[in-house]
């Protein structure tokens, strides 16, 4: 019997279960060099803005033990230039296609939903929520239930109602499955967990921050037991809801620990900076190791350690 890898997030398929994690691969361009993107479940694009945006000072990044902080500050050509080149691109290399937005304000969000709404071959909307509000003395969306509800309404009000959104959350909240729901709610159809951690590192021989911007997002292995507990805790209070999870998968054994807690998709987005192939070898990897323990298909093994812990532990 053929194994059934297939997932999906509203009502858009993927043939399988592995995509690029929003920042890490730019529109795929610099991935296709080294495999073929159709390989993959989709590519989710850098977060475009709607005007184009320098980021932020250098230094940009810093490695840390066990993962990396970046500081870049959603660098972008905006949303026409955006159009015009990545997505035909993306388009003329057969690639299936999310594409990520993020605002600084409500308006902002409105305007790229409805600029989008038009474009056809684009498979979901990745509503990244983790920026600061300007609005709201910059506090970042995703931080209250009430201002990331707010965003997620303005993408569903001028989307199409079959394109998925899916909302992108930030771990570093109190409960993160209240804002999860609060999303849901608003008309989110699935949640990516997580986007980086806020940190920061400081030279001991110069005694400044490493960092231009000072502070920067956190990523790697280092963030993964974080991912695993937020998409535990979010599938528990939300057992139908898609989550793509994110933080740290470096292997197949890492994405199978995020599709047991509850994740219906795995971004791979660090483990690329290494190793370009990543990716695809972590498909492999987590095929072949969901075929081992027994399952059928991939949604088989999503959620599957929320099961009664008196029942037999064991697939087989």
């Amino acid at each position: 019997m053929t194994f059934n890898f297939a997932t999906q997030f509203g009502k858009s398929e993927f043939p399988n279960p592995i995509f690029t994690a929003s920042g890490c691969a730019g529109s795929g361009k610099e991935l296709a060099q080294f495999f073929d993107l159709r390989e993959l479940g989709a590519v989710v694009t850098k977060s475009i803005m709607r005007k184009p945006r320098s980021g932020r000072p250098t230094p940009r990044m810093a490695e840390t033990p066990s993962g990396m902080l970046n500081s870049i500050g959603l660098q972008g050509p905006g949303i026409e230039e955006f159009l015009a080149h990545d997505i035909p691109w993306l388009k003329a290399h057969d690639s299936r296609i999310i594409v990520s937005i993020a605002g600084e304000t409500i308006e902002d969000y409105a305007f790229l939903a409805k600029r989008l709404n038009s474009v056809a071959g684009i498979s979901a909307l990745e509503v990244n929520i983790s920026c600061p509000n300007v609005e709201n003395r910059g506090q970042v969306f995703s931080c209250d239930p009430v201002t990331a509800a707010a965003a997620i309404d303005a993408v569903r009000r001028n989307i199409s109602d079959t394109m998925p959104i899916i909302a992108k959350l930030s771990p570093d909240v109190t409960d993160i499955a209240a804002i999860a729901e609060s999303c849901v709610t608003a008309g989110a159809d699935a949640l990516a967990l997580i986007n980086t951690l806020l940190g920061m590192v400081i030279d001991t021989n110069t005694m400044l921050p490493k960092l231009g911007g000072k502070t920067g997002g956190l990523s790697g292995p280092a963030i993964r037991p974080i991912a695993v507990r937020a998409i535990y805790q979010v599938r528990a209070r939300l057992p139908h809801i898609g989550i793509l999870g994110m933080g740290g998968v470096s292997n197949g054994n890492d994405a199978l620990e995020m599709v047991l807690a509850g994740a219906n998709g795995i971004s791979v987005g660090t483990a690329t900076f290494g190793n370009p192939t990543a990716p695809v070898e972590i498909k492999n990897e987590l095929e072949n190791l969901l075929i081992s323990k027994g399952f059928d298909s991939f949604a088989e093994a999503v959620g599957f350690a929320h099961r009664d812990p008196s029942a037999n532990r064991s697939k087989n």
